[in-house]
């Protein structure tokens, strides 16, 4: 038998995972299949999921296989389940369409539909058609609903009692039904004999709640509820704002049909906040370290000759001032500083604003503009009052040291109407503002701040007769 480094039935930390990583790729090496089974088994999914992130494309396939061979179905699912969408893609791309039917079976039915929806649409069809028919069934109602709405993102498996019933029948209902419901049991929703909601019970209240007590007794009549055609990040405020465990969804005749958990939301938010993370980067978030190297090359040079081009008409600007340079050469070593900073504080502001506009927390735009000018101001005093006392003893100007203070304070108001009007407008027009502000941004704190910089320093030479 291998000898084990490493138990994988422990947490796995940033320490852990390259040994974890090490003594998988041995028993991967030496095809230890029961060994590698009895570790992830041992360990629990979302651990396991870390260590199917560190290893390689080739590598996550042949664990994966392992998994199935051995008849781990249920432990196969859970660790799909905790993988980012486009690695448990990759996993189950080349299966057979039997054995990626059992797969999706196993897996919970919002899982399934959101494996099922990245698949190509023959492979999809092929394994739905072979699944359990009501499994199969719920996974294309969802499909049914937009991909950015609740209606997509919920679980259809849902308990609800009938307003009429006691405590004492609702769990024993509950009960009856806790195979069914099991994981999905956070909230208690009451409904009429149509099956509209129409109230909630937290399960503490219904525990300690006198058997003989109708539910129409203690529910809560102010449910928070979306509907199927509710945005996901819409969804999601709405749990954050109101601390829910879990918001009940909805259709358009209020008839309860399913519930987004808080889990699901996490989801959400965190692969928004990777996207406007990597849009703002100019770089797609379907990029991992492991992407092929053309795959990258077409996702990112075509931001890169965007900025090329902006780059171009920044050097339009500069050269249309290199009489200027040429009688003062200080100004060549201090224009990076003008621009970098504009640049600095540009970001600073667009962050902030991107970050508001995702959570629908921007306070009017005029709040925004007033704010951001302010800061600017701030800020070029304090940066233009440094750079004014070291370019002038440095360059021995006080001219000069002068100029860039002023160009300093100029270009920080710019970068502040900049980074925080642009990513608005462009929401205005039905543009994504994470994904392009960041060029148009950068555009105008290096012309703003070389014409600035460069003009200012013109009128310098001529009232120094130079």
């Amino acid at each position: 038998m291998p000898r084990i480094t490493w138990r994988l039935d422990a947490p796995l930390t940033a320490r852990a995972t390259p040994q974890a990583v090490h003594t998988v790729r041995k028993l991967l090496h030496r095809d230890a299949h029961a060994n590698l089974a009895k570790l992830l088994q041992r360990a629990r999914p979302a651990d396991a999921a870390l260590l199917f992130e560190a290893l390689a494309a080739t590598e996550r396939r042949r664990l994966f296989a392992v998994l199935l061979t051995e008849g781990l179905w249920a432990r196969a699912a859970a660790i799909l389940s905790e993988l980012p969408d486009e690695l448990s893609v990759a996993l189950i791309a080349d299966l057979a369409p039997e054995r990626l039917a059992r797969l999706l079976d196993v897996l919970a039915v919002d899982d399934a539909t959101r494996l099922a929806e990245r698949l190509p649409r023959e492979r999809a069809e092929a394994a739905l058609s072979l699944m359990n028919r009501a499994e199969a069934d719920a996974v294309r109602e969802l499909l049914e609903h937009d991909a950015s709405t609740a209606g997509r993102m919920m679980s259809p498996v849902v308990y609800a009692s009938n307003r009429a019933q006691s405590v004492a029948q609702a769990v024993q209902a509950l009960q009856e039904e806790s195979e069914r419901v099991q994981g999905s049991l956070i909230y208690l929703y009451v409904v009429d004999d149509d099956g509209r909601l129409c109230g909630v019970v937290n399960m503490r209240r219904l525990l300690v709640s006198k058997p003989d007590t109708p539910l129409e007794r203690i529910m809560d009549r102010d449910v928070i509820a979306v509907t199927t055609e509710t945005s996901q990040e819409e969804t999601a405020r709405l749990i954050e704002q109101y601390h829910l465990m879990a918001l009940p969804v909805i259709d358009t005749e209020e008839v309860l049909v399913g519930q987004v958990t808080v889990d699901d939301v996490i989801d959400v938010l965190q692969d928004e906040a990777t996207e406007e993370l990597l849009a703002l980067s100019g770089v797609s978030v379907d990029e991992r370290p492991d992407t092929s190297a053309m795959r990258s090359l077409r996702l990112r040079a075509p931001w890169l000759v965007v900025n090329l081009g902006t780059a171009f008409l920044a050097a339009t600007v500069v050269g249309l001032f290199t009489t200027t340079i040429g009688k003062l050469p200080a100004l060549a070593a201090l224009m990076p500083i003008v621009a970098g900073m504009g640049g600095n504080a540009a970001t600073q502001a667009l962050t902030v604003v991107v970050r508001a506009l995702a959570l629908e927390q921007i306070p009017g735009m005029f709040r925004v503009l007033s704010k951001e000018v302010m800061v600017g101001l701030g800020n070029g005093l304090i940066n233009g009052a440094v750079c004014f006392v070291i370019a002038s003893l440095v360059f021995h100007d006080m001219g000069v040291g002068a100029v860039l203070a002023a160009a300093l304070l100029i270009n920080m108001v710019v970068a502040g109407i900049a980074g925080s009007m642009m990513p608005m407008i462009l929401k205005r027009l039905g543009i994504d503002p994470a994904v392009s502000s960041a060029v148009f941004v950068t555009t105008c704190t290096d012309v703003g701040g070389f014409f600035t910089f460069l003009g200012l320093a013109t009128l310098l030479l001529r009232w120094k007769g130079m």
